[in-house]
């Protein structure tokens, strides 16, 4: 890339970052020069083992740095909002952790706020940015499958309630839904578009989230999809979308570890797409640090995050008043 890298801040010693500071070093397009954190020795602690030349015990001081231009955020699902609201006042371009929220008025607000300090702001799908989402696009489009009917798609993980774990925390909107279940929203509007009904059915846990969470929305064109998730179900991650010439199935679609995609025929034969093997957080740290430079516009930007949180939001709510919901 001929571009100068980007000057970034992280802003948190979150266990993310490991894979996010894995990713940024793929790309000459990004140059990591803070961390933020709220003690001073984690901070120094962190930026010590990461090669990570300046360390801030506040987030204040990691806003309040000439040196940084952009900033990752990988706080707490509850704390997205105010924190990227921080970050865009103090003149910072945005890359945060998803979900951004789940509230459309919350997302619309932040995207304001960008658009009228002229920065950019971005959500952090990082299995959007990979190779293998774009190829997975193109095949649907392509009428591997014919048309398109119904999508599949599956997260979950066995999660334990201790030690303490901020998946579990109402107060910070933990709960499966959000932490997981994103992604295969994510995936299904990707392939379909926006919804326009869905209907959730949620399990609680004892701290007030989503322990386990399924759900079927109903797409333009009598497309029809099926999602769950779960912090008490086996490791599954899988996306499928089924045409009427046969499927597409991903068995790791938000990882993109092991890019590779199988079209199946109705004959029952199965075709290998195997799929450029890149780092997604390098990709998606990438396309934010080439959309700060002016050289292309985020691939993420407010039409997707509004669209993404106003159906978390419809999900939210139908499982609550178990009934289905329209999405606005």
């Amino acid at each position: 890339m001929s571009v100068d890298p980007v000057r970034w801040g992280i802003l948190s010693t979150a266990h993310i970052n490991e894979k996010v500071l894995a990713g940024a070093a793929g790309t000459p397009t990004v140059d990591v020069v803070a961390v933020g954190s709220r003690s001073a020795e984690r901070a120094q602690e962190f930026a010590g083992r990461h090669g990570i030349p300046r360390a801030h015990g506040s987030y204040e001081e990691l806003l309040a740095d000439p040196e940084v231009e952009a900033i990752y955020i990988p706080l707490p699902n509850g704390i997205h909002v105010e924190s990227t609201l921080a970050c865009l006042a103090a003149g910072k371009h945005v890359l945060c952790e998803k979900p951004l929220t789940a509230r459309a008025e919350e997302a619309e607000r932040c995207f304001d706020a960008a658009e009228e300090a002229g920065l950019v702001l971005s959500e952090a799908f990082m299995w959007r940015f990979h190779p293998q989402a774009d190829r997975l696009v193109e095949l649907v489009k392509g009428g591997a499958i014919g048309e398109l009917r119904l999508i599949r798609a599956a997260f979950s993980f066995p999660l334990d309630p201790e030690p303490y774990n901020v998946r579990w925390d109402a107060e910070l909107e933990g709960g499966a839904l959000m932490d997981v279940g994103c992604y295969c929203v994510s995936g299904s509007r990707l392939l379909a578009g926006e919804p326009e009904r869905v209907h959730g059915e949620a399990v609680m846990s004892p701290t007030g989230v989503h322990q386990r969470f399924a759900a079927a929305m109903r797409f333009p064109g009598d497309v029809l999809a099926t999602f769950d998730c779960g912090f008490d179900l086996p490791v599954r991650d899988e996306l499928e979308a089924i045409g009427s010439e046969g499927s597409l199935f991903l068995d790791d679609p938000w990882h993109s570890v092991e890019p590779v995609i199988e079209v199946r025929s109705l004959d029952g034969s199965i075709e290998r797409v195997e799929v450029e093997r890149r780092n997604p957080y390098e990709c998606e740290l990438e396309d934010v640090s080439l959309a700060v430079r002016g050289e292309r516009e985020p691939r993420l930007g407010r039409s997707d995050a509004v669209g993404q949180a106003r159906v978390l939001e419809a999900l939210t709510l139908s499982a609550a008043e178990a009934r289905p919901v329209a999405v606005a």
